[in-house]
């Protein structure tokens, strides 16, 4: 990818509170959720988000890793759209890593709470809209 298609991403991800994460459900089909922004990103490769260990998202999750996340600007109308897979960790090390002060507003028991845990997206490819136009792209670890 061409590194400044890949800074304008970053950064398009970086401005935003919110982003949409996309599971699969039993029958087959999409659903799409809004989230917080991530708390961790490593390029546009790796991402990590919390949420409720008991939630319907990672049900689906534990039972069909595919997954899309999806960062939209609305300012400038342009938007990607990342697609990989997602994975449950509930291990103490993901949980502490991307815990923040304020976080037991969600998780009464803090970050050993049982109803935490870290969503992990790995992208494997991607497609970008700015400006009217659209591009596709494969990401790359480290990317």
């Amino acid at each position: 990818m061409i590194r400044d298609l890949e800074k304008a991403i970053g950064s398009l991800i970086d401005k935003q509170n919110v982003s949409f994460i996309a599971s699969v459900d039993a029958e087959g089909f999409p659903n799409m959720k809004a989230m917080p922004s991530p708390r961790k990103r490593e390029g546009l490769h790796t991402f990590w988000f919390t949420t409720n260990t008991s939630s319907m998202r990672v049900a689906q999750f534990c039972k069909n890793p595919k997954a899309s996340v999806y960062f939209y600007d609305k300012r400038f109308f342009r938007g990607v759209m990342l697609v990989g897979t997602m994975a449950v960790l509930e291990d103490a090390v993901s949980k502490e890593m991307i815990w923040r002060e304020g976080d037991t507003m969600y998780y009464k028991q803090g970050v050993s709470d049982p109803d935490y845990c870290v969503l992990h997206f790995i992208a494997t490819h991607g497609r970008y809209y700015s400006d009217f136009s659209s591009q596709d792209f494969a990401v790359k670890n480290g990317g």
